[in-house]
């Protein structure tokens, strides 16, 4: 039933294709897409007909959720004929007077996978994805290969090369003659992002067929870069777990101004199909205990944090030591994320609680302060570089990046170094909201949450920095934005109205203790000077305690007079 649902989902098909499926015969029409349900014994037979003669090439392509199928020019199928993997296609050169392509589908390691598989043609003009591969198995490979780690996605991509006729030899692929080459070729990379928090077939499959062909590509999808043949087709791009992503790339022969699409690859960064650690578990327990705490204490310092100074000082102190000690030690060793998180906390509870000894025992305002100053401009400096800003090629340099980051990060305690009360209201105010926002994350996908992740991905990862950041801005982070700003907002014009008649900051504790202390010991006539020993303050308070659970003894003359 769930098979018929999805199928009829993505459009039903006709009984006559419907029939030639079970005889393992699929007819296809060039630009139609089909639903195939592939098995892993008998290969389909997947056939185009009635092609025309001014058609010079055939692209075919299939996709599946998750499963690898294999596609093949023969029915028996080898690595030089054939590909293998969830998103592949083949490119058929098409001979003189041929009317008639013959491709073969089967399932691997699988029973059965639901698939949808369509063809695309070009002419002789139009450049051929793929066409001078000197990498990949195929002679000719219009595949987009993609590789993936919880912090990095790479792609690759063979180059192509001039369209020809059905009669004519292909151009040379290493000819040096610029204009008369493969070297006039552009490449456009476009990314198109699926719905957040949809990580159903029917969702991928419909979305899909909006980066397969030239025109949905440029109307849907969103162009990164545009590459000559002089660069290279390795490119990488941030991780985005849980996030389905699509990516293409249009080969363009702007002396004929013409294009053609390679095979579009998709990734969630995750395993929708593994038993542990897939898609659908990638928020740990640890992570969903850990920053539910942190945004409970940092949503009371965004309304309260300046006039509970202790309290903000522990927060921030908190945040300092936790974010240095949890790349220091994911950096030197090879505990479990459970464990290194479970210290992290610990390390962060102990830099936060001396944080505020530091302030009780010295009381300097102004290193407490450039303290907290240092934590919102990290703040401050991450969202610049969160920005499109940050994929400037300039910025891969590490030595550029650190010193912009730190000089965005060092601006903000400087500029606010005449008003340290307006400083830390406004540390209070967006610090304290944004670990709302976190804790979000671990609960539903959003893209702010990488504000934060990107630069512990650019510390904790060498090869991060050539890593293209781009996430989707989608109905959830515009929600959550706007959440975050008016969390941040009310709180910091809370704070900044409360305290405006107040004491900058609270007097030296420990200078208020000492004082105290003495004016005691000096003044004989302070009642507080004549405190009587311990001993008798305690025998004083356990007879009162005692006097209280006395039966009071009732008053008047109960015996009668004698007269």
């Amino acid at each position: 039933m769930w098979l018929a649902g999805w199928l009829l989902a993505l459009g039903p098909l006709s009984r006559s294709s419907a029939a030639a499926s079970e005889a393992g015969l699929l007819e296809f029409s060039l630009g139609k897409f089909k639903n195939v349900l592939l098995n892993e014994t008998i290969p389909a037979e997947a056939v185009l007909r009635n092609i025309s003669s001014n058609v010079t090439v055939i692209i075919f392509q299939i996709h599946t959720h998750h499963q690898n199928v294999t596609i093949s020019f023969n029915k028996k199928s080898s690595i030089t004929n054939s590909g293998t993997g969830p998103d592949i296609g083949l490119v058929s050169i098409l001979q003189p007077q041929q009317t008639v392509c013959t491709w073969y589908l089967q399932a691997v390691n699988a029973n059965s996978v639901l698939s949808t598989a369509v063809p695309y043609s070009y002419t002789e003009r139009d450049p051929i994805p793929g066409g001078c591969n000197l990498e990949f198995n195929l002679d000719i490979d219009p595949n987009i290969y993609l590789e993936y780690n919880m912090a990095e996605t790479n792609i690759k991509f063979a180059p192509a090369n001039l369209g020809h006729g059905r009669d004519a030899k292909p151009p040379i692929c290493d000819s040096v003659t610029s204009q008369e080459s493969r070297l006039r070729l552009r490449y456009d990379v476009y990314q198109y992002f699926l719905p957040e928090n949809d990580l159903s077939e029917t969702a991928f499959v419909s979305h899909m067929r909006k980066m397969s062909q030239v025109q949905n590509i440029r109307a849907n999808g969103v162009k990164l870069m545009t590459l000559t043949s002089q660069d290279k087709t390795d490119l990488h791009f941030s991780s985005l777990p849980g996030q389905g992503v699509i990516y293409n790339v249009i080969v363009i022969d702007p002396q004929w101004n013409t294009s053609a699409a390679y095979v579009p690859v998709h990734t969630y960064a995750c395993s929708p199909s593994a038993l542990v650690d897939s898609c659908f578990t990638l928020r740990k327990l640890s992570t969903k205990i850990f920053f539910t705490i942190l945004a409970v204490l940092g949503l009371f310092v965004c309304f309260f944090g300046h006039r509970f100074w202790k309290t903000d000082l522990f927060l921030m102190g908190f945040i300092v030591s936790a974010f240095c000690f949890f790349i220091a030690i994911t950096r030197t060793s090879t505990l479990n994320y459970d464990v290194n998180l479970g210290l992290t906390a610990v390390v962060g509870i102990i830099g936060g609680l001396l944080l505020v000894a530091y302030w009780w025992r010295f009381g300097f305002v102004i290193l407490c302060m450039f303290i907290v100053g240092l934590v919102l401009g990290f703040l401050v400096a991450s969202t610049v570089f969160f920005t499109p800003l940050g994929n400037y090629k300039v910025f891969q340099d590490d030595v550029v990046f650190w010193v912009t980051f730190s000089c965005i990060a060092l601006m903000v305690p400087i500029v606010f170094v005449g008003c340290p009360r307006v400083l830390n209201i406004l540390t209070c105010g967006l610090i304290g909201s944004y670990t709302v926002v976190l804790a979000t994350a671990c609960y539903i996908y959003t893209s702010l949450s990488y504000i934060g992740i990107d630069l512990l991905r650019r510390i904790l990862n060498d090869d991060f920095r050539r890593a293209y950041t781009s996430v989707p801005f989608q109905p959830n982070d515009l929600i959550l934005l706007a959440v975050w700003a008016m969390l941040a907002i009310g709180g910091i014009t809370v704070q900044l109205r409360r305290e405006r008649r107040e004491a900058p900051f609270p007097p030296h504790p420990y200078r208020l203790w000492k004082r105290e202390r003495e004016r005691r010991v000096t003044n004989i006539l302070d009642p507080s000077h004549h405190v009587p020993p311990l001993r008798e303050r305690i025998q004083s308070k356990l007879s009162q305690i005692k006097d209280f659970f006395q039966k009071e003894q009732p008053a008047g003359e109960r015996t009668p007079l004698l007269f």
